[in-house]
């Protein structure tokens, strides 16, 4: 895709005076619980990266999205043994959705300091990604009680909306710089 096509793709998404409220609602919420925290600052230090030097958010995002790409490989590509890919699909679910807890949380950590449209991007990218995160997890629970067909449905859908999430986070990337030659604590929006 062009760059100017994603980024009007991008500007219909966020240029939105709703998503901008949202967006000062939900920041404002942020700051105050990591002011709030025991060891807040140091918390969010590491989930910023800072001991490593560079963001942590993009190198744990291979977990969650890596589990439920796989997920939906087995749940929907023809072939082997359907039991054990059952087996093997809902595992590689199990480990996505649990990584994506640190995810969240390294995300959310990273965009309570975006401005501008890089803020009001990285909400609706956050919000299709939580949106993914709970329909995985519904998807395991569906999954258990042997409820397969609704289980994929539920998976396939996350997947999509991740991919979609995963398209803004690149935006955030590559439009706006965030992570990218910048003081971690404080990237640019």
């Amino acid at each position: 895709m062009d760059s100017q096509i994603n980024d009007r793709v991008e500007d219909a998404l966020s240029e939105h005076r709703w998503v901008e409220a949202l967006a000062e609602q939900w920041q404002g919420a942020l700051k105050r619980t990591k002011a709030d925290l025991p060891r807040g600052p140091a918390v969010a230090s590491v989930l910023h990266g800072e001991p490593l030097g560079h963001p942590l958010h993009p190198i744990l995002v291979h977990l969650p999205l890596g589990g439920w790409l796989v997920t939906g490989l087995l749940d929907f590509l023809p072939g082997g043994q359907a039991h054990e890919r059952e087996q093997a699909a809902d595992l590689a679910l199990l480990l996505g959705t649990l990584g994506s807890v640190a995810t969240i949380a390294a995300g959310w950590t990273d965009w309570s300091n975006t401005r501008g449209q890089a803020r009001r991007t990285g909400l609706i990218h956050g919000a299709l990604n939580e949106v993914a995160f709970f329909l995985n997890g519904a998807s395991l629970l569906a999954r258990r009680r042997g409820n397969r067909k609704m289980g994929k449905a539920l998976s396939g859908t996350a997947l999509c909306l991740a991919g979609v999430g995963g398209f803004l986070g690149g935006q955030l990337v590559y439009r706006h710089g965030l992570g990218v030659g910048q003081t971690l604590a404080h990237p640019q929006g």
